[in-house]
Order: structure tokens, then C-alpha cells, then sequence
């Protein structure tokens, strides 16, 4: 019922679909392989979340139409364009190694599902959940960091593209 009721809200589908679909279209399908043509892929991986990061910054204009002022509206924005960007150098080390678009839009979609971790929240649980929940966190992270280059190795995906070097 969930996935019913918001194929008909408009930003529900702007936020999951369209802005997965248009960014990583225009960072990763179009301007990746540009980068690619000039700078080795690692080069390439952190040169494009630049753009990426930067593009997020027209939000700190609605921040201040909705009543923010600028120091605060600023500060959101720059942490934003942190975590953008560090996600942009994810989504396009998925499009590099894998040689398809699937992966990172459907990266995006889920991050933009999921939202930013909320970590205080974590802090309102009293033990033990919040030491299992915090648990969960790092074997997480730790699996993450394992299996991101196994599950990305070139030759299972047919990528000759970008990524020579495997």
C-alpha cells in the first residue's frame, strides 16, 4: 500500500524517481564519461561530486524563504554539499566500475528514500537497543567497506569502458 499511495504524490515521485533519474543521468551518464576522457577513474570519482555537491546549493534559497537566515541557511547548505558530495563520489565509483546507470541511480533512490541517518535518535534508546542498534551501525559500515569492491569488480558487469585498471 505504501508504494500505491505515493505513485500518485508528486513529491514523493520528484524526490524518489525523477531526482535519482535526472541527477544521475546528468552527473553520471553524461559528465562522468567526459571527466573519464581527461583524468584516470579514481581522479575522475572525486572531480564529478564537486558539481554534483555545488548543485545542491540553490536549496539554501528555499531555506531562507521559508524563514532561515543566512548564517544557518549557509551552514545547512555546506554540510549538505558534504554529504552530496561525498554520496556523488559513491554513485560515480558504482557507475565507473560497473559501466551501468542502474546502479547508482538506484543508490540514489534508496539514500533519497532512506534520508540523512538520524544518530540522535539513536541516543534516545536506552540499553541494550541502543548499543545493539549502534552494533548494527558499524557491522554495516564494516560490510559496506568489505564488499564494495568485490561486488563491484569490472568483469562481472562487462565493463571496459572506464575501468581498465582491474
Amino acid at each position: 500500500m505504501y508504494w500505491m499511495s505515493n505513485l500518485t504524490n508528486l513529491i514523493w515521485l520528484r524526490n524518489h524517481v525523477v531526482a535519482p533519474l535526472s541527477e544521475e543521468f546528468t552527473f553520471r551518464a553524461c559528465m562522468l564519461p567526459l571527466l573519464l576522457q581527461c583524468f584516470r577513474p579514481m581522479t575522475a570519482v572525486f572531480v564529478c561530486p564537486l558539481f554534483f555537491g555545488v548543485a545542491h546549493f540553490h536549496h539554501m534559497v528555499e531555506r531562507m524563504k521559508n524563514g532561515l537566515d543566512l548564517k544557518r541557511a549557509l551552514m545547512i547548505s555546506c554540510f549538505q554539499f558534504s554529504y552530496t558530495t561525498l554520496f556523488g563520489a559513491y554513485s560515480a565509483f558504482l557507475f565507473a566500475k560497473t559501466g551501468h546507470f542502474v546502479a547508482p541511480f538506484a543508490a540514489h533512490a534508496f539514500c533519497n528514500h532512506m534520508g540523512f541517518p538520524d544518530f540522535a535518535e539513536i541516543l534516545t534508546y536506552k540499553e541494550p537497543q541502543r548499543m545493539f542498534l549502534l552494533s548494527l551501525l558499524v557491522l554495516g559500515l564494516v560490510a559496506w567497506c568489505m564488499l564494495l569492491t568485490p561486488l563491484t569488480n569490472p568483469a562481472w558487469y562487462s565493463n571496459h569502458l572506464f575501468w581498465k585498471n582491474h
